[in-house]
C-alpha cells in the first residue's frame, strides 16, 4: 500500500507513454501503461508499488509491436480470479497478469514472479485491398462493459464500431458509426448503450437493442476564439480545406449517465453535454492554455472531472454548478507537470489517486 502521507510517486519508462489505466481491483495500486514509439519496439508495462511502498517498480512487461492506443483493465473487481486487461492498436489483445508468487494487491509478492501473458488476439477483417486481400484497419479506442464483462467495444479508422463477445472471441456485431474515422467509444453505466466521437465532428449515441437508429447528441461548430489553439505547423496542409474540427475523446459520467464530456481538436476547452438536451453543451471548462489531450470523470463522484493538456497542466474540476455557469474557468485543483500531459487516469480502487503521463514519465498524485 502507499506510504501514509506520501503525495506523489514517479516512474520512468524507456519510451514515451500514451496508454494509461488503473487496475480496478479493490485495494490495489497497480497501473498498466503502453508506450508510443515510432518503430516496432513498443511495450506494455505493469507498474506497482514496491514491497515497502516506497516507489513504483515495473513488475511485468510484454511486446506490443505498434503503439497501444488504449489500455483497459477488466471491470471485475473481486480479488479472486484472473486479473485481465485489454489493449488496442493493430488488433484487440487480451492479457492476463499472472502472480505465481501470490497476490500483489498489497505489495506482498516477489515482482520476479509476475508475468504478463497474452490470452487472445481478436482481428477485425472488414476491409480488402485492391488485390482482394483482407487487412485490419487500426483500432483507435475501446471500452469494457462493466455490467456485462464479456463485452468489449472497439472503434476504428474504418468508420466502424465493433462489439466483441469474449466468451466466443468473435465479433458480436459491427456497425458503421460515423462518416469518417471513429476516434473514441464508451459504454454508459448499463450494458446496451454506448457513444462514439470521430473525425466527422459528431458525438453519437447507439443502443444495441435498436442499431437501425442512432442519436446525434452534438455536432461541432467553430472552436470559440478564446478556446482555439493554433495547430503545430507540421499538422497543417494547404490542401486541407475542411472546416470540420474532429471530436477526439469522450468520457461518460458513470455516476450520472446523463452527462458526457468531450473535446475538439486544437481546443483548450472541455465540453460537458447533457444527453437530455442535445446539440448545445451545458458547460465549457476553459482553464487550459493549450490543446486538451485527455480527460476522465471521477469514478466515485458525478461532479468531478480531471483533464490534461499541452500546457503541462492537470486540472481537477468541480462541475456541480455546470447548469448555472456556461463557462467555468477556475479549476478546483491544479498540478503543473514538467512537460505536456499525454494521458490522465483516475483510480476507481483508490479514488484519492490520479495517474498522469508526460514524455517517458508516469506520476501518481494523491488528491
Amino acid at each position: 500500500m502507499a506510504q501514509p502521507g506520501k503525495e506523489l510517486y514517479q516512474y520512468q519508462s524507456q519510451s514515451s507513454i500514451y496508454a494509461l489505466n488503473w487496475c480496478q481491483r479493490s485495494g490495489g495500486f497497480r497501473v498498466g501503461l503502453g508506450t508510443f514509439a515510432d518503430d516496432t519496439s513498443n511495450k506494455i508495462e505493469i507498474v506497482e508499488l514496491s514491497e515497502n511502498g516506497g516507489e513504483l517498480v515495473k513488475t511485468a512487461e510484454a511486446d506490443h509491436t505498434y503503439p497501444c492506443t488504449k489500455l483497459v483493465w477488466s471491470p471485475y473487481k473481486a480479488a479472486t480470479g484472473p486479473d485481465l486487461l485489454a489493449t488496442t492498436g493493430d488488433f484487440l489483445r487480451l492479457w492476463e497478469v499472472s502472480d505465481a508468487g501470490g497476490s500483489s494487491l498489497y505489495g506482498s509478492h516477489d515482482p520476479s514472479t509476475t508475468k504478463l501473458v497474452k490470452k487472445a488476439m481478436l482481428r477485425n477483417s472488414r476491409r480488402t485491398d485492391p488485390a482482394g486481400r483482407e487487412f485490419c484497419a487500426p483500432i483507435t479506442s475501446m471500452d469494457w462493459n462493466e455490467l456485462d464483462p464479456n463485452m468489449i467495444i472497439t472503434s476504428s479508422i474504418d468508420t466502424t464500431c465493433t462489439v466483441w463477445d469474449l466468451t466466443t472471441l468473435q465479433a458480436k456485431t459491427q456497425l458503421i458509426a460515423h462518416d469518417r474515422e471513429v476516434y473514441d467509444v464508451a459504454w454508459t453505466r448499463g450494458s446496451d448503450v454506448f457513444a462514439s466521437v470521430g473525425a466527422d465532428g459528431s458525438l453519437r449515441m447507439f443502443d444495441l437493442r435498436n442499431l437501425e437508429h442512432s442519436t446525434i447528441l452534438y455536432e461541432v461548430g467553430p472552436v470559440p476564439q478564446e478556446s482555439k489553439v493554433a495547430p503545430p505547423t507540421s499538422q497543417t496542409s494547404p490542401d486541407d480545406k475542411s472546416d470540420i474540427q474532429p471530436l477526439l475523446r469522450l468520457s461518460w459520467n458513470k455516476q450520472d449517465p446523463n452527462y458526457i464530456a468531450t473535446f475538439q481538436t486544437d481546443s483548450s476547452a472541455v465540453l460537458i453535454l447533457d444527453i437530455r438536451v442535445p446539440a448545445i453543451p451545458v458547460c465549457e471548462l476553459r482553464g487550459h492554455g493549450a490543446a486538451v489531450t485527455a480527460m476522465t470523470w471521477a469514478p466515485h463522484s458525478s461532479t468531478h472531472l480531471c483533464s490534461g493538456a499541452d500546457d503541462s497542466q492537470t486540472l481537477v474540476w468541480d462541475v456541480s454548478q455546470a447548469s448555472k455557469e456556461k463557462h467555468i474557468e477556475e479549476p478546483l485543483l491544479a498540478y503543473g507537470a514538467p512537460a505536456p500531459v499525454n494521458q490522465v487516469a483516475w483510480s476507481s480502487a483508490s479514488p484519492d489517486w490520479i495517474a498522469i503521463a508526460y514524455g517517458r514519465t508516469m506520476e501518481t498524485l494523491r488528491i
